[in-house]
């Protein structure tokens, strides 16, 4: 008889460390102060404080309510390493048990020498990026690492019952590339060779029998509960939904039927599973976890009689919950998994994507703070929410009471609505969406600019050199006053201007020094925006972030980058190029509102950055360059809702742009993006 799941949990949980201490050990490892063994101590006690954290919450110690997902690096990686699927040129890395240990693994995220690493890429439509695995027709999967299982003892040992997490077999597979060079080839008539056509999830029965040695050797363990991660399920397929679902039902065939293994939690984040659904609800898995804040409680008979993770507490961002509404949706879920079904309290997607603790953000205004929910709020909202779904909604009428005060606060803030950014945004058309014709722009530019045939310049930023960082830690703690600071940032300008002329480039940069982030540096000079003190949350690997909260209608209060950009251009008879981060950007590496379509709240950042152009066009700048990389990270995951993704973003970034003269050169950058 499996073990009940409680009637709380949360699908994963920020493992970076309250203070960043995962990213702090990993690159005192990196730099040789510490050894492998002290490295895996500092993890250890990472894992051990998000442990007693989130009991501390309320979610129970023990029956697998409390996920174990951290990771070193990335959750992708740690399945490659768990399976021995690392590419062949990293098979030298590997011990006689076939680990990699802490070395190889980071070898692999990072590459050496002539070694390149894998691929990283964004983690479907979030901030995250993964490595991307490489698999061949010949990519040797066994379960070779027992890591997961000694974490599992490791908590045991002190008293909590946790969930392993691993990303599912379907997915992984889903998420890896072929491994270049590695396929076969057949030899036809005329001599010549073709690659067989090859796909990584050909490979899904090899790796599901590793899946399923790791689940025996868990259940020996003790472990009630794994939760084994199936995004891609959610997300358009160039492989037909048909195939998919056989995929399905092949691996967890296997998984199901692995001796001794735990209750099976199959996640399905970041959207809705669909034609999925029924392949899903028919595996053999004990509980299924559905993402109820990006979809609706689906309508099939295929979830009676079964566990749900109703996932009514968003993973992705840092609003407080509508616990009324909730309720309601979870009572929704009760109706149609029917008496014999089960609803268990959960969050949508991992918390990963949210900081810590939006109690540690002293220095944000009182009544912001109120509306804000991070990791710890959010479990427990879900504790909250369980209790009123066993209780009833009158034990938990305090907590809906203060959620309701907190959304009408919220609504109610000046800053929240303001009606002369409105109108502004209103009467956008089309006219503000459109340039002059391009041959006679480029005629007014080449008279205006007088530059070469093939002219040179740079994406824009400089590093941000150690002096850079002392000199505004300096001015942050009040022992470098704003004069010096504005000094030692203009001699930092003026080395990289007087570089770039030594190197004869065309058009020239400042190269950014005063900016501490091209997003955040922003945030802090338009209203309708706060940034945090804590608010970190990872990125990639030991790259972690404080995305600003956009919170408010935006405006522009004074120009941004004018005063900057004009010194610059004092420095050179070359033509000095303007740098902006675009709308698009903007929102995408921030936490945005929830209560309007992004598409309005990207045409208010535009028109600030309209106004910002306009100005450095008044103080003498022709080139100005508005970055969007994150341009593709926020496109849906469905094919049916990019077009009107698309046509939003676009449309914000001409608004940004369009208003500029003829004459006036813009460039734009799109690292990141596809």
């Amino acid at each position: 008889m499996s073990t009940p799941l409680p009637s709380a949990t949360v699908l994963g949980y920020p493992r970076i460390g309250r203070d960043r201490e995962t990213k702090k050990a990993v690159e005192a490892f990196w730099s040789g102060n510490s050894t492998a063994a002290e490295l895996d101590e500092s993890l250890a006690e990472v894992r051990r404080q998000s442990r007693t954290r989130m009991v501390e919450l309320g979610l129970p110690a023990t029956g697998g309510a409390i996920p174990s997902d951290a990771t070193a690096y990335d959750h992708v990686l740690d399945a490659a390493d768990t399976f021995g699927a690392v590419p062949a040129r990293f098979a030298h890395l590997r011990d006689a048990s076939g680990r990699l240990g802490a070395a190889g693994y980071f070898t692999v995220a990072r590459g050496e020498g002539d070694l390149a690493p894998l691929e990283m890429t964004k983690w479907f439509d979030s901030n995250y990026h993964y490595l991307v695995p490489e698999i061949s027709p010949t990519t040797p999967f066994s379960y070779v690492d027992d890591r997961i299982v000694r974490e599992y003892r490791e908590a045991a040992a002190e008293g909590v019952e946790v969930r392993p997490v691993l990303v599912g077999p379907v997915s992984f597979l889903l998420l890896a590339k072929e491994e270049v060079g590695a396929g076969d080839s057949v030899a036809y008539a005329g001599g010549e060779a073709e690659r067989t056509p090859f796909a990584p999830l050909d490979r899904l029965e090899d790796l599901a029998a590793a899946y399923a040695a790791f689940l025996s050797d868990l259940g020996a363990a003790g472990a009630p509960w794994v939760q084994l991660d199936e995004p891609c399920l959610v997300a358009d397929s160039e492989i037909p939904a048909g195939r998919l679902a056989e995929a399905v039902e092949r691996a967890y065939a296997v998984l199901g039927a692995a001796p001794g293994r735990p209750s099976i939690l199959l996640a399905a984040p970041y959207g809705e599973l669909r034609d999925l659904l029924p392949a899903v609800a028919a595996a053999p898995v004990e509980a299924i976890g559905l993402d109820l804040v990006r979809g609706g409680v689906p309508g099939l008979d295929a979830l009676v009689g079964k566990t749900v993770v109703g996932g009514v507490i968003s993973g992705r961002n840092i609003w407080r919950t509508d616990l009324e509404a909730a309720l309601d949706t979870l009572a929704q879920l009760q109706a149609t998994v029917g008496e014999g079904g089960r609803v268990v309290v959960g969050t949508s997607t991992s918390l990963l994507h949210v900081p810590h603790d939006a109690a540690r953000e002293t220095d944000l205004d009182p009544e912001l703070r109120s509306w804000l929910a991070f990791a710890d709020q959010k479990v427990g909202e879900v504790v909250t929410l369980a209790r009123g779904l066993s209780e009833g909604r009158d034990a938990i009428a305090a907590e809906v009471e203060e959620a309701r005060a907190a959304l009408a606060s919220r609504e109610a803030h000046p800053g929240v609505h303001r009606e002369e950014v409105r109108r502004r945004t209103e009467a956008i058309d089309d006219a503000a969406t459109s340039r002059t014709p391009y041959e006679v722009r480029a005629e007014e530019q080449r008279a205006a600019l007088q530059l070469p045939p093939l002219p040179t310049t740079t994406i824009g930023s400089f590093p941000q050199t150690r002096e850079i960082r002392l000199a505004r830690a300096a001015h942050r703690r009040g022992e470098l006053d704003e004069v010096g600071y504005l000094q030692a940032m203009q001699d930092e300008i003026a080395r990289v201007v007087g570089l770039q002329e030594d190197l004869g480039l065309d058009v020239l940069v400042h190269g950014e020094a005063e900016r501490n982030d091209m997003v955040q540096y922003f945030a802090e000079l338009l209203d309708g925006f706060a940034t945090t003190q804590h608010g970190w949350v990872q990125s990639y690997g030991s790259r972690c972030t404080r995305p600003s909260l956009l919170w408010g209608d935006v405006s522009r209060p004074a120009p941004m980058t004018v005063e900057w950009s004009s010194f610059a251009q004092s420095l050179t008879d070359r033509p000095m190029k303007g740098m902006l981060t675009g709308p698009v950007t903007i929102l995408a590496w921030s936490f945005v509102r929830d209560d309007q379509p992004l598409g309005q709240t990207a045409s208010q950042v535009a028109l600030t950055l309209r106004d910002e152009v306009a100005d450095l066009e008044e103080a003498g700048i022709r080139v100005i360059q508005v970055d969007e990389p994150a341009l593709r990270e926020l496109l849906p995951l469905r094919g049916e809702d990019q077009a009107a993704y698309l046509d939003w973003s676009v449309r914000a970034f001409r608004v940004a742009t369009a208003g500029a003269a003829p004459a006036t050169q813009i460039h734009t950058h799109l690292c990141y993006s596809e």
